[in-house]
């Protein structure tokens, strides 16, 4: 089988949506198919980026909307060479694009949101949400009708999504995500961390990885983390990550008001085994999000055998609760607090069993390992449809509306 994916960026930056193709091209490899991306970077950014499988730059660099005239013409001239294509997001140009390019070529299609339809965005953004409106009655909402499904990560994305726009009417097919862990000798990789930053060495660490960014509920982290774990001398609070609208300035101003600022370590954007040292080294992992479509990060720190503190906004929070993974809250200052200070009071017996029902949650949830076959029999069901096809969904799929 041939896939295509179409993309906005391949830039590790762009967060959730590009680490989990990043993931899901290992499973197609393990199933013996073919991967391609078109992403809309410029040529240059996609020739020396390293990425798991050839990737074809078709606009410019930075990337927001991402409008290039190149898009649809270079779809059009090599569709004919994939089985199946998959959209990744669906506000920016590449979900037009790969729509126009499709038509009449009977080729089938999936869209994959990656939480792009959370009612998180209109309730918070509602000047954006007129705009997108407008966008979704002149052709989103007929793109995502038309698909042969809508792949969403877990069943609170999915239920969320049919809250944001109407009429809503897709093929819903819950996708197995996650990770494959790490890649790395976890002992090693944490004394690569340690030597990075050896003031660390000795702490207790509490991990944010992820974007800094309002959505992330960093500034909420951080005064919690004052509020509660920052009274004993031995926790260090470490936020690792991209920071793409230069928020972090703001939030190293609000370390020094909170007098906070040597227990706090910014260590940018982590990747390979400085990573995966990370979570080596941490006691928990902290990610308060207000809107959290699956957070790849948790199931990379479950995969560590890393405890997780999340909020109720975090979409896979049922999974973590249910597997005593670690603790969900509120996506407040005083739900993470309360949160860190249940952690702080627990014993090291406790503590030992946290990370043995983390790993345990990893492997039962998000274990790509384990997972590959389901994702590749979904893949490889919208591959077998023509779009012109009256196919009834597969088993565990449904029409949201019907």
């Amino acid at each position: 089988m041939r896939i295509l994916h179409v993309i906005p960026s391949i830039d590790r930056g762009y967060g959730g949506p590009v680490e989990g193709l990043r993931q899901l091209c290992g499973i197609y490899r393990m199933g013996g198919h073919e991967v391609e991306v078109a992403s809309l970077n410029s040529p240059e950014y996609a020739r020396r980026c390293e990425f798991p499988a050839a990737v074809t730059g078709l606009g410019k660099d930075p990337v927001r909307y991402g409008f290039s005239s190149q898009t649809v013409p270079w779809l059009k001239e090599n569709l004919s060479r994939f089985d199946v294509v998959v959209i990744n997001c669906i506000w920016q140009y590449n979900t037009v694009a790969a729509y126009r390019a499709l038509a009449g070529t009977g080729i089938p299609y999936a869209v994959f949101p990656h939480g792009m339809l959370d009612p998180y965005f209109k309730r918070n953004f509602p000047l954006k949400h007129v705009k997108k409106t407008i966008y979704w009655h002149t052709i989103l909402e007929r793109i995502l009708r038309n698909a042969t499904a809508v792949f969403f990560t877990c069943e609170e994305e999915m239920i969320l999504a049919r809250q944001s726009f109407s009429p809503y009417r897709v093929h819903e097919m819950l996708m197995p995500y996650g990770t494959f862990g790490p890649d790395c000798d976890l002992t090693a990789a944490g004394e690569e961390f340690l030597c990075r930053w050896p003031h660390l060495r000795g702490k207790r660490l509490a991990l944010f990885l992820g974007r800094i960014h309002p959505k992330k509920g960093t500034d909420v982290l951080i005064r919690a983390f004052h509020g509660v774990l920052a009274k004993d001398p031995a926790w260090h609070l470490v936020i690792a990550g991209p920071d793409p609208d230069g928020w972090q300035s703001e939030l190293e101003a609000l370390v020094v008001k909170l007098g906070i600022a040597d227990r706090i370590t910014w260590a940018g954007m982590l990747s390979g085994s400085l990573k995966w040292g990370g979570f080596a080294s941490a006691e928990v992992f902290v990610l308060p999000s207000h809107q959290e479509n699956f957070g790849v990060a948790v199931a990379e720190a479950l995969a560590c055998g890393l405890p997780v503190i999340v909020s109720n906004k975090v979409n896979i929070w049922r999974e973590v609760a249910r597997s005593s993974a670690g603790f969900v809250d509120e996506d407040t200052v005083a739900g993470t607090e309360a949160s860190l200070r249940r952690w702080s009071e627990l014993s090291s017996e406790e503590l030992a069993d946290f990370k043995i029902r983390g790993r345990k949650c990893f492997d039962e949830q998000f274990n790509y390992r384990a997972n590959a076959k389901r994702v590749l029999e979904n893949v490889e069901y919208v591959a077998r449809q023509r779009r012109q096809s009256k196919t009834a969904p597969a088993s565990g799929q449904a029409v949201a509306g019907d």
